[in-house]
């Protein structure tokens, strides 16, 4: 198995990449300032050349690493082994980045071609029988803890990539890896470069924010183009009166990646099946889950049940309140239609929490939300953020900061974000590495990539309360890449926690983005700077609470759609999973809609997480228990937050998740927060009923 992908996303790092523990320095020694973006400005060509080098570096020193006596050479075959699993690591991050983010095509070309050869090379290392033995040579009772715990794990997934096995059957890994690394670029690159459209008449609008139709002119054909890219796409279904409007665009939306994608899915499931059994496991989800704190596929589907049962309940009462409010408009409604749900659930909170999420976005232009981000993470955890004019960047668009360590004045990383929507780019929101940092030798680089509207244009660059969270969100995947990139190794330096506990940093930081006390240091209105009213605050607050039951249970449908794709001992069609498990979670019609949606040919995440989607929950729960020290010592404190830096965040792989947290907590985590959260009621903060609009 390729130690570079293994269903993973966003994080292109070799799985062997676990262990050693240490503390955050105190002052970084000098480095070489950080570079990683140079190369995606310096043409196909260029970039090609250093991908060649990267990779033919680490085919040198797995020459050399051979031909080392590793009885007499331990801490040379240590450093050796490292050394060259990084060079590969840092092709294939730049190569993930430029092929996700390059605005030229012929750059996306080569960067497709260097990640191939990237993941080639990686399995090739996992499945080299002579690297395996040198480093199980390595006389592990001599060494310190943490490396010890590094080279046990290290040991574990190169067993797991299947470098036991005879020669017959490490060629046929080999060749199914690189099918599926050619496979996994193309399903992602049939999503990428696919943006659906619908032409609407100018009346269709009718409910939708000033700056919002300022920002869709009317065309020669007099018409209005509405995309189903996110900036377009989430405030339409939230504020369009016209229910066949919504339904036009829900319905474009997920028909992205079709038909193209059909045969891709199917191949992607099949090969991780083949791949799975060739390796000794009944199915690709028993292989996936082996590794993580969840263990085994049993155990994420029971999980994913206990979640939906105890949101079942709740989720029954909010959908058949959404009922009762679209019978005001349509009596005699039998059911909420999908590109209903959020529609109706923000009149829903308009009603009872006098919460209009309209009032709320003047709040929340983009470039006021990213001095609050910056802020706030400033305040928490000790850094600060110094722009970087000079940086090389590979988009107009793109920005640059220098994360500094406040106390001791050492630069701990560089950050690029990469934050608006454009032609052929990602199209979600999500972290990438760029450079894996380690201690002594590089510091980290990551990358953020998202879709939010973009300041500048004839309107205001307004975002929703939820893409707020979502920055937040997303911030924290970018901090956990920059404070865990200072360790001794490469192969534990960065985000190297069992997959399941990636989420886990994220969904706590994203809590930042509701709560009231950060929100008065940036919320301002974008016109006349006036802070965000407290009552308006409080109402946002309460109205967060509505809903859920049916936001968790639609993440545990897709934890289920993830997981039986591949948890079936022979191939599946992907339309009629979707189509089964629907109905068993979600309270209204979905996706299973015949054959007129495909929402499953543009879920991503079937690739980058494959079986283990459940994850989002998973850290989502861990994430609960880790609050109730924030809610205990101030959100803002950054007493808590900086022992959360150290203990967790700048910890990087050096344990095991479990560990990590229990070292913060005190104690292990529990289900108990998270229980709790489920089963708090909305806060009473009835209104005056508004009138239908």
């Amino acid at each position: 198995m390729s130690l570079l992908r293994t269903g993973l996303l966003l994080l292109p790092a070799l799985l062997l990449a676990c262990s050693t523990s240490r503390s955050m320095p105190d002052a970084p020694a000098p480095l070489p300032a950080p570079d990683g973006a140079r190369l995606l400005t310096s043409g196909p060509e260029a970039f090609a050349d250093a991908c060649r080098k990267d990779l033919d570096s680490a085919r040198a020193l797995r020459t050399h690493l051979l031909g080392l006596d590793a009885k007499s050479a331990q801490q040379e075959v240590l450093t050796t082994y490292d050394t060259l699993t990084s060079h590969v690591q840092l092709a294939a991050s730049r190569a993930s980045v430029a092929r996700n983010a390059h605005p030229d095509a012929a750059m996306r070309e080569v960067a497709d071609a260097c990640e191939l050869e990237a993941e080639k090379l990686s399995s090739e290392l996992a499945l080299d029988r002579g690297l395996y033995d040198a480093l199980a040579a390595v006389d592990v009772a001599s060494l310190d803890a943490t490396t010890r715990h590094w080279v046990e794990r290290a040991l574990s997934e190169l067993r797991r990539a299947g470098v036991d096995r005879d020669a017959e059957t490490r060629e046929k890994i080999q060749a199914l890896n690189e099918e599926l690394t050619r496979i996994s670029q193309e399903f992602g690159r049939n999503i990428r470069e696919d943006v659906r459209h619908v032409d609407l008449l100018p009346e269709q609008l009718a409910g939708m924010p000033a700056d919002y139709v300022a920002a869709h002119p009317v065309r020669e054909d007099g018409r209005v183009r509405i995309t189903s890219d996110y900036p377009d796409y989430v405030p339409f279904m939230a504020y369009a009166r016209d229910a066949k409007a919504r339904e036009a665009l829900w319905r474009a939306y997920r028909k992205r990646g079709h038909p193209a994608n059909i045969e891709v899915l199917k191949q992607l499931i099949a090969k991780r099946q083949e791949l799975a059994t060739t390796l000794g496991y009944p199915h690709w989800a028993a292989y996936v889950t082996e590794n993580k704190m969840v263990k085994t596929a049993e155990a994420a589907d029971a999980f994913i049940t206990q979640v939906a049962e105890a949101t079942r309940i709740p989720a029954e009462r909010e959908m058949a309140e959404l009922l009762e409010l679209k019978r005001r408009d349509v009596p005699g409604a039998t059911r909420v239609e999908p590109w209903d749900q959020a529609f109706y659930e923000d009149r829903l909170r308009a009603e009872r929490y006098g919460f209009d999420s309209q009032e709320a976005r003047p709040y929340f232009e983009y470039d006021r939300v990213l001095s609050g981000v910056l802020d706030v993470t400033s305040l928490m955890f000790g850094i600060r953020y110094d722009p970087v004019a000079d940086a090389p960047i590979w988009h107009p668009d793109v920005r640059a900061f220098d994360v500094v360590d406040t106390t001791t004045g050492g630069a701990l990383g560089r950050i690029y974000l990469d934050m608006h929507p454009r032609a052929d780019k990602y199209k979600h929101a999500a972290q990438f590495d760029l450079v894996n940092g380690q201690a002594g030798k590089r510091l980290p680089e990551g990358v953020l990539m998202c879709n939010f509207p973009k300041p500048g244009g004839a309107s205001p660059a307004l975002m929703q309360p939820t893409e707020v969270e979502t920055f937040f969100h997303e911030f924290g995947h970018l901090l956990h890449h920059i404070f865990a990139g200072h360790l001794r190794w490469n192969a534990q330096s960065g985000i190297k926690t069992e997959w399941d506990f990636v989420e886990a940093p994220s969904m706590l930081l994203q809590q930042w983005g509701t709560h009231a006390e950060s929100l008065n240091r940036f919320a301002r209105h974008h016109a006349t700077g006036e802070a965000i009213p407290a009552g308006l605050v409080r109402q946002m607050t309460a109205a967060n609470e509505f809903g859920k039951g049916l936001s968790t249970r639609r993440q545990m449908f897709l934890a289920a759609v993830s997981l039986h794709m591949y948890d079936q001992p022979s191939g599946v069609d992907p339309h009629a999973v979707v189509a089964e498990l629907q109905p068993r979670f979600e309270p209204m019609r979905r996706e299973a809609d015949g054959d007129d949606t495909w929402f499953e040919l543009a879920f991503g995440h079937l690739d980058g997480y494959s079986a283990i989607y459940y994850t989002y929950i998973w850290s989502s729960v861990i994430a609960e228990d880790l609050l109730t020290v924030f809610k205990d010592e101030g959100v803002l404190n950054p007493a808590p937050a900086l022992r959360y830096r150290k203990a967790i965040l700048a910890a990087g792989g050096s344990k095991d998740a479990a560990d990590l947290v229990q070292d913060f907590l005190g104690r292990p985590y529990t289900f108990q927060a998270y229980a709790d959260w489920l089963a708090e009621p909305p806060p009473a903060l009835a209104k005056p009923a508004l009138s239908k609009p």
